[in-house]
């Protein structure tokens, strides 16, 4: 670790501080500055959350569903008239429509008839590239070079530029590519081959394409389905499929009908948790940190999309609603003394140990303490299994790597990259978080699974460095400015001595790499059941959609806010 060169002080002069509004405890012997990272107050009124509300309830609803759900059930199995290319364009439809759940058994069941086909010279591109992209995704072991190497010219061994003339095609080889595993060079090949020529030849050259299909090529350019988080792109192909007269009318009534009343349901949702935290009244007590309840409820929209899981979408939410003060905690307001002190009664989970702690902590270790104990008492009843331990480890975990990120920064010390993003992937609670999401998932915990999960896994970790560093690329500017710790392109500018360009170009190369990982994972990992890999693939989109456009967490009053209300506010006309 290179421990030499401090913050500027201009950066310390542009770290405002506050005196603690508990300078009168009596363990304190004098005043403390502290710093603050001046958060914008909470945007969301309680009473505007609890007015929310939705027509879109009731049996009669319900019923129009059901209706809905058996007709496309029936074209998805029964339809005679539909080909494999239809019946593929009909599976990614409803996928990015955000009805899938309705259709398990059914896809497995198509495409599980199609992942053995070897490709022909006779398939179009379109229909081998789909094919591929949704047994990936799927979890199917596939061959890429057997797959796509018959698009290939047999003397230069590069992609035919002949396929440039099937516009689906090449869209669909595009997106294909992002569900790359390491050392797949020929899914590189094609993403680099696809996205020069859905530039240069469709969206600047070929003004005249049809309007829904150059919706989707801007729209994957900007973002591949991929890394998109399932509720919002639902919301966005909704409202772009207005143009697709190809997808069944009965298709597209489901997805409406059934963004509205899932809407319903994540409303009171909201409001449920609304009032846990309103009663909880830590915010009005830690007034440094960001108070972001409905936020945290959107990133649980992001990582928990089936309506099924409502219990572990407040859970999840809650989860980030005590995470966050804490993380404030560490990174601007406590004393490196406190700080120790915190974490060593975190570590015992213990309330006689809280007594030397400033009342900030307290009410924060109390509010944790009590939450956690009520979590493990809820499963003690459901599961008869006692689990406390396995979630106060991950938390202990979790504020021993913050500490070593406070530690840093009052020792003045730059780690290396590795040394950071070993530590970082911890902090950034992404392990923590999919450990509880399990217990809160599973009918049937595994205390193996559990051991496991403690123990950081692949899984975990390539899901939560994706999050890290999405973080670093959007916050780290604003968080060095006030004299923060330096994060993952800071230590690799000190590292090399490249500039902030290089270093940023260079996170973002290690995000593709952890995407390959991750999708090894899913293809790989047969110890997991789909829902947690779901959400541990969902966590790493869910920080891409809040991080895109700088930070969207810390300043919510923007884009965040315009798309929590599209989500949770305003119901699509059917």
């Amino acid at each position: 670790m290179s421990c030499g060169k401090s913050r500027s002080q201009s950066a310390c002069r542009r770290s405002k501080t506050i005196k603690s509004t508990f300078d009168h405890d009596h363990h304190q012997k004098g005043s403390i500055d502290r710093r603050s990272a001046n958060y914008h107050p909470n945007i969301w009124d309680f009473d505007f959350i609890q007015s929310l509300k939705s027509d879109y309830k009731g049996g009669l609803y319900e019923k129009q569903r059901n209706k809905l759900v058996e007709s496309v059930r029936h074209i998805l199995l029964n339809d005679q008239n539909m080909g494999s290319l239809a019946k593929f364009e009909l599976i990614e439809a409803v996928q990015r429509l955000g009805v899938r759940y309705f259709f398990e058994e059914e896809i497995e069941k198509v495409l599980m008839n199609g992942h053995e086909i070897i490709t022909s010279k006779e398939e179009s591109l379109h229909v081998v590239a789909l094919r591929f992209k949704l047994l990936r995704q799927q979890g199917y072991r596939i061959s890429p070079e057997d797959v796509f190497g018959v698009f290939k010219d047999t003397n230069s061994y590069c992609f035919k530029e002949s396929l440039c003339e099937d516009a689906k095609g090449m869209l669909s080889l595009y997106e294909a590519a992002h569900f790359a595993l390491e050392g797949e060079d020929i899914l590189e090949e094609a993403k680099a081959f696809t996205t020069k020529h859905l530039k240069e030849d469709y969206i600047k050259s070929t003004p005249t394409i049809d309007r829904h299909l150059a919706k989707l090529m801007n729209h994957s350019l900007e973002l591949p389905l991929r890394w998109r988080t399932p509720r919002v792109e639902a919301k966005w192909y909704i409202e772009a499929c207005v143009d697709d007269d190809s997808l069944h009318p009965d298709v597209l009534q489901l997805a409406k009908l059934n963004f509205n009343m899932v809407q319903a349901v994540q409303q009171e949702e909201l409001q449920e948790l609304s009032r846990w935290w309103k009663n909880l009244d830590l915010a009005s007590h830690v007034s440094f940190a960001r108070d972001r309840l409905v936020e945290n409820y959107f990133w649980a929209l992001g990582v928990i999309f089936d309506q099924r899981y409502g219990c572990c979408r407040i859970g999840f939410g809650k989860l980030i609603s005590l995470i966050t003060p804490i993380d404030d905690i560490y990174d601007v307001y406590g004393s490196l003394d406190e700080l120790e002190l915190f974490t060593s009664v975190i570590e015992s989970w213990d309330i006689k140990a809280m007594e030397k702690l400033p009342n900030y902590m307290k009410l924060c270790f109390l509010a944790l303490y009590n939450t956690i104990n009520e979590i493990s008492y809820f499963l003690l009843k459901k599961h008869g299994l006692d689990l406390i331990y396995y979630l106060k480890e991950m938390w202990a975990g979790l504020c021993k790597s913050y500490l070593v990120e406070a530690r840093w920064y009052h020792n003045k010390c730059t780690p290396s990259l590795e040394e950071y993003l070993e530590n970082g992937f911890i902090s950034i609670a992404a392990p923590l978080l999919l450990l509880h999401t399990y217990v809160l998932l599973q009918e049937d915990i595994s205390v193996e699974a559990l051991e496991y999960l403690t123990t950081h896994p692949k899984i975990a970790r390539w899901s939560a460095m994706i999050v890290r560093l999405y973080n670093d690329l959007a916050t780290s500017t604003d968080e060095l400015g006030r004299g923060d710790v330096h994060k993952s392109i800071q230590c690799y500018m000190h590292e090399k001595g490249v500039t902030e360009e290089i270093a940023r170009e260079h996170i973002k190369n290690l995000i593709m790499e952890a995407w390959k990982r991750l999708n090894k994972e899913q293809i790989e990992n047969s110890l997991w059941p789909k829902a947690l890999i779901d959400v541990a693939i969902n966590f790493a989109r869910a920080a891409q959609l809040m991080y895109q456009y700088g930070d969207g967490y810390g300043v919510s009053n923007g884009l965040t806010k315009s798309r929590v209300l599209e989500l949770l506010a305003e119901p699509l006309i059917l």
